[in-house]
């Protein structure tokens, strides 16, 4: 049996996901609405989710109300197709960080630094991170979704690694993945005394010590 190149067929997921994202079909713009999606992450950015109308954004993007309305039905809608486009570029950045890494431990370790490094330095996800449930777009307020998301997205890249023979058949991708997931969101909502996360070398140790075994099998540990 032939086994995949984990990274072969990488940026298949994110095209699928920019098609969800946008509603279009991959390589289609819709140039009014990426005005809006640029104008919206602008005004969030500037003055806040909260403080900012869909009158803002259309003024911003220099288009109609009409047309804001159009494209996006109401202001939690608008909020989250804001809130993807900031998880797709996550994404596309992960899969370029990761591309050199020669082992999948390589890949699990620079992963795990790469998703604290983008998404504590991106102004829009770290405020949306720390706000309430109450707040348009909150992390912590939308059930689970956002986290589900980042999820799927870890698992597929797991399970390109099973396709490549580098991770056992038998181990739990899912599972991996929402451990993965629930480790570095834990990192990124509640401060840590015990670890730096601007350390790029202690949460590489980190990842190491902890990440890593949890794509081993018992076989794969003892050297069988």
């Amino acid at each position: 049996m032939t086994r995949k190149d984990p990274n072969s067929s990488a940026l298949e997921s994110i095209t699928s996901l920019g098609s969800v994202i946008t509603g279009e079909a991959p390589g289609k713009e819709d140039r009014s609405r990426i005005r809006l999606l640029d104008a919206a992450h602008e005004q969030f950015c500037k003055v806040g989710i909260q403080r900012t109308s869909m009158e803002d954004v259309a003024r911003s993007a220099n288009l109609s109300r009409i047309t804001v309305y159009r494209k996006f039905a109401t202001k939690d809608s608008l909020v989250e197709q804001v809130v993807l486009r900031e998880f797709r570029t996550y994404f596309e950045q992960f899969l370029v960080d990761i591309e050199l890494a020669e082992t999948v431990d390589d890949r699990i370790v620079l992963g795990f630094v790469s998703s604290l490094r983008a998404i504590s330095n991106n102004a829009l996800i770290s405020a949306l991170i720390d706000a309430g449930p109450h707040v348009h777009g909150s992390i912590v307020g939308d059930n689970g979704r956002t986290l589900a998301m980042v999820r799927q997205f870890v698992a597929s890249q797991l399970r390109r690694e099973q396709g490549a023979g580098t991770i056992a058949d038998e181990v739990d991708v899912d599972l991996v993945a929402e451990m993965f997931v629930r480790v570095t969101a834990s990192f990124l909502m509640i401060p840590s005394e015990a670890v730096n996360l601007h350390d790029d070398a202690q949460m590489e140790a980190l990842a190491r010590q902890f990440l890593v075994p949890m794509i081993k099998t018992q076989c794969s540990e003892d050297g069988h």
